[in-house]
């Protein structure tokens, strides 16, 4: 075993003890409060809050993910080619426009909670699996698609058979991208009441707790870092199987 899976490994362990016992970092994040102050954070369940904001996360990106594969698919199509400029407008929208003002506008909308929150990493989340996509499709072997279509392979074999499993490791990395800065993102979904590891740095700094700021922060970076190791680890292993190295 490698020592960057030793590290990995200590990583998830550390994350997973905080999460089901934070008691036993009490005498760490002591070091980080005032006297009397709560050493641990003490308005919520810290597993139950990270849970939420993952599933938060993954409901987003997953959308993200289905509107811009799909759009990069109609506009690598003949027939959908005159829609490119409309569908990377559509995809810019989240990069435009902040995430804090996606908020303020979704709140009066959909009201506080989930919803707002929901919009806006959706929105934040196209453009990185968008552009992958775009790449991954303009950019297969051109003797592998003469062969497919020297086969007779009709255009919908040759794009589940042939054009998405070889464009699937740029579009994961652009699903990688996307799901790391939802992520952090998420965060700031709490202003809006959306239960999120944000209210636990919130309340931190809120009531000048240093722990309970480094406390989210310190889960929200170790899932965003084992999560993009796992993804990298993914697409490393697909291009693997097509016999192609990975671009660094």
């Amino acid at each position: 075993m490698t020592i960057g899976n030793l590290i990995r490994l200590l990583v998830l362990a550390v994350l997973i003890a905080l999460l089901m016992r934070p008691d036993l970092f009490a005498g760490f994040f002591a070091l980080f409060a005032k006297p009397g102050q709560p050493v641990i954070y003490n308005q919520g369940n810290l597993l139950a809050i990270t849970i939420s904001h993952l599933l938060i996360v993954a409901i987003a990106v997953l959308g993200s993910t289905m509107v811009a594969v799909g759009l990069g698919i109609l506009v690598t199509r003949p027939a959908g080619a005159e829609f490119l400029p409309l569908s990377r407008a559509i995809a810019n929208i989240g990069q435009t426009f902040p995430p804090v003002a996606v908020l303020a506008l979704a709140v009066p909308v959909l009201g506080f909670g989930t919803g707002p929150t929901l919009v806006a990493l959706f929105l934040y989340g196209l453009l990185p699996v968008f552009e992958n996509t775009l790449t991954g499709f303009t950019n297969l072997p051109p003797r592998v698609m003469e062969a497919a279509r020297g086969a007779g392979m009709t255009g919908r074999q040759r794009l589940l058979q042939v054009e998405l499993p070889l464009a699937l490791p740029v579009i994961l990395a652009g699903i990688r991208i996307s799901t790391v800065i939802a992520l952090a993102t998420a965060t700031i979904g709490s202003t809006v009441a959306a239960r999120t590891l944000g209210e636990v740095i919130i309340a931190g700094l809120l009531t000048g707790n240093t722990a309970f700021v480094l406390q989210g922060g310190l889960i929200v970076g170790a899932l965003a870092v084992l999560i993009y190791d796992a993804l990298s680890g993914l697409e490393r292993l697909l291009m693997a199987r097509q016999g192609r190295g990975v671009a660094r």
